[in-house]
């Protein structure tokens, strides 16, 4: 019976009880859902009219503009917060102090303000009459610091002697960050990235206390002005417009799984293609004892029947010597 880090394995009496609580666990919850779903029952919200709304036309054209508005706030954030990470992660590795505090001031104030307060300040303040900037501007600031210190972690996890043989080489700064730090903290920290954007898509709901008309706005509308049966269709509303998000966010993740098991794919590929180099392009380097005590010579390693020739021809050298 083996041991974890965090804690010791269980004995026999902590595996029946660890099993008793989990089936204890699954029927309590069982028992609330079932609870749930009788009370709903009984107050009308399981009814086939309140599910029945979304064969409506001008319904499904509400929810299908919400997610085009969504997927807008959402595209522009996700770009100008990917672009401001990089800026601000660059900022706050420089070798100017300046430059270097600006950055980091930036990122801790807010990255401290909730995003609720970043987007209504920035459509108070500036974009009264553009709330989809409004809050596509708020997501980008807010997201682009977390993405910054996901991206400064990304590159100071880059081994160090890669940095120091690319400026061994003449490269200058620029061209070790982009060349050499970026792409390897992009591809290391990819999973965490995906994640952000995750939050980023998620929070786009934010956007109804600015007025801007997205998917979960909508849905408010919807079940506001929509009545069946003498009540609002709420739970029916909340469950649809709560399965889109699901699907949106479960369509990102898996775009990130392929981009991740592709750029895996490659890497292995090169890997593959260097080791199947031919061996007759090898050399080695044997240092001569006997013959003299500061001489080597090299030795080109031909195939299995050219052994003799590459052993002729080390002689002659020797001979020569």
């Amino acid at each position: 019976m083996s041991a974890s880090v965090l804690y010791d394995a269980p004995g026999p009496k902590a595996v029946v009880r660890n099993r008793v609580y989990a089936v204890v666990g699954s029927l309590a919850i069982l028992a609330l859902i079932a609870v749930s779903v009788v009370r709903l029952s009984e107050k009308g919200h399981l009814a086939y009219e309140m599910w029945d709304i979304f064969n409506y036309t001008g319904i499904r054209q509400n929810i299908l503009d919400g997610i085009v508005a969504t997927l807008k706030a959402f595209g522009i954030a996700a770009v100008g917060s990917l672009l401001l990470g990089v800026v601000l992660a660059v900022g706050r590795l420089s070798d100017h102090k300046p430059v270097r505090w600006l950055a980091t001031g930036f990122i801790e104030l807010f990255r401290s303000i909730p995003l609720l307060i970043t987007i209504y300040a920035v459509w108070v303040g500036f974009l009264t009459d553009y709330s989809m900037w409004a809050l596509a501007i708020g997501l980008s600031i807010y997201n682009g610091c977390v993405q910054a210190e996901v991206l400064r972690a990304g590159i100071n996890a880059v081994p160090k002697g890669q940095r120091e043989a690319a400026y061994a080489l003449g490269m200058s700064k620029t061209q070790v960050m982009t060349t050499v730090l970026m792409p390897q903290a992009v591809r290391s920290m990819l999973p965490t990235i995906i994640s952000q954007l995750v939050v980023t898509l998620k929070d786009t709901s934010l956007g109804f206390i600015i007025l801007y008309p997205e998917l979960l706005n909508s849905a408010r509308l919807i079940a506001s002005n929509t009545q069946v049966n003498g009540q609002y269709p709420y739970v029916s509303t909340i469950v649809v417009v709560g399965a889109i998000y699901v699907a949106m966010c479960l369509a990102l993740s898996a775009l990130a799984t392929w981009i991740e098991k592709r750029g895996r794919r490659a890497k292995t590929g090169i890997g593959m293609a260097s080791a199947a180099e031919p061996a007759s392009s090898a050399t080695a380097t044997v240092l001569s004892g006997d013959a003299g005590q500061a001489l080597g010579k090299t030795v080109t390693m031909g195939t299995p029947g050219g052994g003799a020739d590459g052993a002729g021809g080390g002689g002659a050298g020797t001979g020569g010597s």
